[in-house]
């Protein structure tokens, strides 16, 4: 029977490049949802949509909960699903879905930061300059405007709802590895999204859709959040946290390296420009993120 093994080195990087692909599409199909929905009716619709997915599973694994998981359960769904799907909608109502794949790239930098600090992971000389060129890489991209001068007009201060993001993916991403053992990606993520999914709910119950109603696509835009829920969220999620789990923290949240090439893929696809000096910024987040997770 065919089965992929992830504690192969060679499955771990197929895998990485898969994600890859769901997560860097997960930007265009947010801008496309956004064309009828309110950034935070996208966002709630996408978990309220994940969590039905999730359902079954969810039932099926409720009696795993315990008081000691409890809390690490929470973190999953909320700091590591729930806050950064609102964040990021917020943000593409101001940023391109280019340049949001970019910036995500960031969620190396502060898993190594956040591991550092609160779970005694060892850093190199080289891992500590990684961070500060990842970190002069994203001021600088979110100073810059995509003028054709480069020069700074205006700090989109959008940027750093995307950063916050980052940085709940860090901590998530480290909780996962560190603090939960007993759980397999699937019923880690199933049930955290049941304690999300009701919050969602309520948020749609008391939400006003006229604005929805009233564009001509808004059947098409929600299927687009339905396949960013389905693809972007249930399915990364499980295999995320189950990679995660087979190989490290500094690993699992490179795919994020990789995001910005099909990120920028689409957005180019959807007539976004990137110009010669946001380049410069972007390549200096790439390196910073190439060095934290070197490994000699």
């Amino acid at each position: 029977m065919f089965k992929i093994n992830l504690q192969n080195k060679g499955w771990q990087w197929v895998t990485l490049i898969f994600l890859s692909l769901i997560w860097g599409s997960s930007f265009i199909l947010m801008k496309k949802g956004l064309r009828s929905y309110t950034h935070d009716q996208v966002a709630a619709l996408r978990m309220f949509i994940s969590f039905l997915a999730f359902l079954p599973f969810g039932i099926r694994n409720l009696k795993k909960v315990t008081k000691e998981n409890f809390y690490s359960l929470i973190v999953v769904g909320f700091i590591g699903s729930a806050i950064p799907a609102f964040l990021f909608t917020k943000a593409q109502t101001q940023i391109d879905s280019a340049l949001a794949g970019i910036l995500n790239s960031m969620t190396p930098l502060f898993t190594l930061i956040i591991g550092l600090i609160f779970y005694k992971s060892s850093a190199k000389l080289i891992h500590i300059i990684g961070i500060f060129l990842g970190l002069i890489g994203a001021i600088g991209l979110i100073a810059f405007t995509s003028g054709e001068t480069g020069i700074i007009q205006n700090f989109n201060y959008y940027g750093l709802f995307i950063v916050v993001a980052t940085i709940c993916y860090g901590i998530n991403t480290n909780h996962v590895k560190y603090k939960i053992k007993d759980l397999s990606g699937l019923e880690l993520t199933s049930i955290a999204f049941m304690f999300v999914g009701p919050f969602a709910a309520i948020y749609l119950l008391f939400s006003d859709f006229s604005f929805a109603r009233s564009t001509d696509d808004y059947i098409l835009n929600l299927g687009y959040i339905a396949i960013l829920a389905v693809i972007g969220t249930v399915l990364a999620l499980v295999i995320f946290n189950t990679l995660i789990q087979k190989t490290s923290a500094i690993f699992g949240s490179s795919v994020t390296y990789v995001i910005p090439v099909f990120a920028i893929m689409w957005g180019i696809f959807d007539g976004e420009k990137i110009n010669i000096f946001q380049f410069f910024w972007i390549s200096l987040i790439f390196l910073g993120v190439y060095l934290v997770n070197k490994r000699k």
